[in-house]
């Protein structure tokens, strides 16, 4: 193909170097171990979209979403808290497309994790309206099972 075109050379060797970094990025995501999702009695934490935990008392709402076959659960939080006001132009016009589908700012993927959306929404619905100890005890409860 490098051969046979008059494209010049170097934007094919541009095109194989950047679609060739996909194998590596690949197998990463593949062999990766750690846990997607973290649940405790503090929040919520989704290692592969936030960089810090969604606190119980910051959620008012969550609801399951599925987007092209694509399930999420979507959270609803007051506007103080949600990403775009830290952010910059992008991110808010991002948010804006994320709300236009039927989303929110704050959503979870359970792409690649088998659990059913509808038993993690009315967990966290649970979660979000019990106390500090009520929360822990709640988890404790659920472990065991």
């Amino acid at each position: 193909m490098l051969r046979e075109t008059d494209t010049p050379k170097w934007v094919w060797y541009i095109n194989i170097g950047f679609f060739g970094l996909g194998y590596p990025v690949g197998l990463f995501h593949l062999l990766d171990k750690r846990p997607q999702i973290i649940i405790n009695e503090m929040g919520i934490f989704d290692r592969t979209t936030y960089k810090d935990f969604i606190n119980w008392d910051v959620i008012q709402y969550a609801y399951p979403i599925d987007i092209h076959g694509q399930k999420f659960v979507c959270l609803i939080v007051d506007e103080q808290y949600e990403p775009s006001t830290k952010k910059g132009k992008f991110v808010k016009t991002l948010s804006k497309f994320s709300k236009y589908v039927g989303a929110q700012e704050l959503n979870i993927s359970l792409g690649q994790i088998a659990i059913d959306e509808a038993k993690m929404t009315e967990f966290i619905l649970t979660m979000i309206n019990l106390s500090t100890e009520d929360r822990k005890n709640n988890l404790n409860v659920r472990l065991l099972k």
